[in-house]
Protein backbone atom coordinates (compact mmCIF):
# COMPACT_ATOMS: atom_id res chain seq x y z
CA UNK A 1 0.00 0.00 0.00
CA UNK A 2 1.06 3.50 -0.55
CA UNK A 3 2.62 5.52 1.80
CA UNK A 4 4.46 8.55 3.47
CA UNK A 5 5.64 9.92 6.47
CA UNK A 6 4.79 13.38 8.21
CA UNK A 7 7.60 14.72 10.51
CA UNK A 8 8.88 17.90 11.60
CA UNK A 9 12.86 18.02 11.12
CA UNK A 10 14.75 21.14 10.56
CA UNK A 11 17.79 21.22 8.45
CA UNK A 12 20.20 21.05 11.67
CA UNK A 13 23.21 21.63 8.77
CA UNK A 14 21.17 24.86 7.53
CA UNK A 15 20.58 25.60 11.32
CA UNK A 16 24.09 26.02 12.31
CA UNK A 17 25.07 27.69 9.22
CA UNK A 18 22.79 30.27 10.52
CA UNK A 19 24.41 30.61 13.71
CA UNK A 20 27.56 30.80 12.43
CA UNK A 21 26.65 33.54 10.05
CA UNK A 22 25.00 35.06 12.88
CA UNK A 23 28.35 34.71 15.28
CA UNK A 24 30.43 36.34 12.85
CA UNK A 25 27.87 39.50 12.46
CA UNK A 26 28.17 39.66 15.74
CA UNK A 27 31.84 39.80 16.14
CA UNK A 28 32.26 42.83 13.77
CA UNK A 29 28.64 44.58 14.32
CA UNK A 30 30.36 48.09 16.29
CA UNK A 31 26.58 48.31 18.59
CA UNK A 32 27.51 44.62 19.59
CA UNK A 33 31.05 45.35 20.64
CA UNK A 34 32.74 44.97 24.30
CA UNK A 35 29.73 43.07 25.14
CA UNK A 36 28.48 39.34 25.63
CA UNK A 37 26.18 38.76 22.71
CA UNK A 38 26.30 35.65 21.29
CA UNK A 39 24.86 32.85 19.46
CA UNK A 40 24.93 29.19 20.39
CA UNK A 41 23.37 25.77 18.94
CA UNK A 42 23.24 23.45 22.08
CA UNK A 43 22.43 19.73 20.70
CA UNK A 44 21.96 17.20 23.51
CA UNK A 45 20.24 14.80 21.57
CA UNK A 46 17.72 14.22 19.39
CA UNK A 47 14.66 15.87 21.15
CA UNK A 48 16.76 17.98 23.20
CA UNK A 49 17.97 20.64 20.43
CA UNK A 50 17.89 24.82 21.44
CA UNK A 51 19.47 27.95 20.10
CA UNK A 52 21.15 29.90 22.91
CA UNK A 53 20.99 33.79 22.79
CA UNK A 54 22.96 36.29 25.06
CA UNK A 55 23.20 39.55 25.88
CA UNK A 56 23.76 41.91 28.30
CA UNK A 57 20.09 43.65 27.58
CA UNK A 58 16.71 43.15 26.65
CA UNK A 59 17.95 45.61 24.05
CA UNK A 60 20.46 43.59 22.92
CA UNK A 61 18.87 40.28 23.05
CA UNK A 62 16.00 41.30 20.79
CA UNK A 63 19.01 42.76 18.21
CA UNK A 64 20.23 39.33 18.67
CA UNK A 65 17.18 37.40 18.35
CA UNK A 66 16.19 39.59 14.77
CA UNK A 67 19.94 38.91 13.64
CA UNK A 68 19.40 35.07 14.04
CA UNK A 69 16.18 35.28 12.60
CA UNK A 70 17.13 37.21 9.73
CA UNK A 71 20.29 34.25 8.74
CA UNK A 72 17.70 31.93 9.07
CA UNK A 73 15.36 33.14 6.57
CA UNK A 74 18.20 33.57 4.41
CA UNK A 75 19.40 30.37 4.45
CA UNK A 76 15.56 29.21 3.78
CA UNK A 77 14.96 27.65 7.31
CA UNK A 78 11.44 27.77 8.17
CA UNK A 79 11.07 30.25 11.90
CA UNK A 80 8.38 27.70 12.76
CA UNK A 81 10.53 24.90 13.77
CA UNK A 82 11.91 27.82 16.75
CA UNK A 83 9.28 28.25 20.00
CA UNK A 84 9.95 32.12 20.64
CA UNK A 85 7.52 32.46 23.28
CA UNK A 86 10.38 31.37 26.02
CA UNK A 87 11.00 34.41 28.54
CA UNK A 88 15.01 35.04 28.62
CA UNK A 89 16.83 34.40 32.33
CA UNK A 90 19.23 36.67 34.17
CA UNK A 91 22.54 35.41 34.93
CA UNK A 92 25.38 37.08 36.96
CA UNK A 93 25.01 40.55 36.79
CA UNK A 94 23.03 42.55 33.42
CA UNK A 95 23.35 39.25 31.41
CA UNK A 96 20.59 37.52 29.95
CA UNK A 97 20.26 34.52 27.92
CA UNK A 98 17.37 33.41 26.33
CA UNK A 99 17.28 29.81 25.37
CA UNK A 100 14.91 29.10 22.14
CA UNK A 101 14.15 25.15 21.66
CA UNK A 102 14.14 23.54 17.98
CA UNK A 103 11.01 21.88 17.64
CA UNK A 104 11.91 18.13 16.33
CA UNK A 105 9.44 15.37 15.76
CA UNK A 106 5.23 15.73 15.84
CA UNK A 107 4.72 15.69 19.49
CA UNK A 108 0.93 13.56 20.54
CA UNK A 109 -0.64 16.64 20.51
CA UNK A 110 -0.28 17.30 16.94
CA UNK A 111 -0.12 13.77 16.14
CA UNK A 112 -3.77 13.92 17.18
CA UNK A 113 -4.46 16.81 15.56
CA UNK A 114 -3.50 15.18 12.05
CA UNK A 115 -5.46 11.94 12.68
CA UNK A 116 -8.68 14.11 13.40
CA UNK A 117 -8.23 16.58 10.46
CA UNK A 118 -7.72 13.28 7.75
CA UNK A 119 -10.42 11.38 10.02
CA UNK A 120 -12.62 14.47 9.44
CA UNK A 121 -11.99 14.85 5.97
CA UNK A 122 -13.45 11.38 4.63
CA UNK A 123 -10.45 10.60 2.55
CA UNK A 124 -9.65 7.13 2.39
CA UNK A 125 -6.21 7.07 4.41
CA UNK A 126 -5.33 6.22 7.58
CA UNK A 127 -2.62 7.52 10.34
CA UNK A 128 -0.88 5.90 12.70
CA UNK A 129 1.00 8.00 15.04
CA UNK A 130 4.58 6.02 15.16
CA UNK A 131 7.26 7.66 17.20
CA UNK A 132 8.28 10.85 15.93
CA UNK A 133 5.95 10.86 13.31
CA UNK A 134 2.93 10.43 11.53
CA UNK A 135 2.57 7.08 8.61
CA UNK A 136 -0.44 7.63 6.63
CA UNK A 137 -1.34 4.76 4.27
CA UNK A 138 -3.88 4.60 1.42
CA UNK A 139 -5.06 2.49 -1.51
CA UNK A 140 -4.32 5.07 -4.16
CA UNK A 141 -1.48 7.98 -4.67
CA UNK A 142 -4.40 10.75 -5.62
CA UNK A 143 -5.58 10.40 -2.33
CA UNK A 144 -2.08 10.34 -0.59
CA UNK A 145 -1.33 13.61 -2.12
CA UNK A 146 -5.15 15.24 -1.25
CA UNK A 147 -4.02 14.57 2.13
CA UNK A 148 -0.99 16.43 2.18
CA UNK A 149 -2.37 19.61 0.70
CA UNK A 150 -5.37 19.18 3.22
CA UNK A 151 -2.08 18.77 6.06
CA UNK A 152 -0.25 21.63 4.48
CA UNK A 153 -3.20 24.04 4.35
CA UNK A 154 -4.67 23.03 7.94
CA UNK A 155 -1.69 22.88 9.97
CA UNK A 156 -0.24 25.94 9.01
CA UNK A 157 1.48 26.44 12.74
CA UNK A 158 3.95 23.39 12.25
CA UNK A 159 6.41 23.48 9.17
CA UNK A 160 5.47 19.94 8.13
CA UNK A 161 7.68 17.88 5.71
CA UNK A 162 6.66 14.97 4.23
CA UNK A 163 8.97 11.76 3.46
CA UNK A 164 9.59 8.29 2.91
CA UNK A 165 7.02 8.45 0.11
CA UNK A 166 6.42 4.14 -0.64
CA UNK A 167 4.28 2.90 -3.52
Amino acid sequence: MPSFDVVLEPNLVEVRNAVDQAGKEIGTRFDFKGSSARVEFSDKGAKARELLLHGDSDFQLDQVRDLLLARLAKRSVDIRFLDLSAKPQKLGGDKLRLAVPLKCGVDAEAAKKIQGLLKAAKLKVQAAIQGDAVRVTGAKRDDLQAAIALLRKDVAELPLGFDNFRE
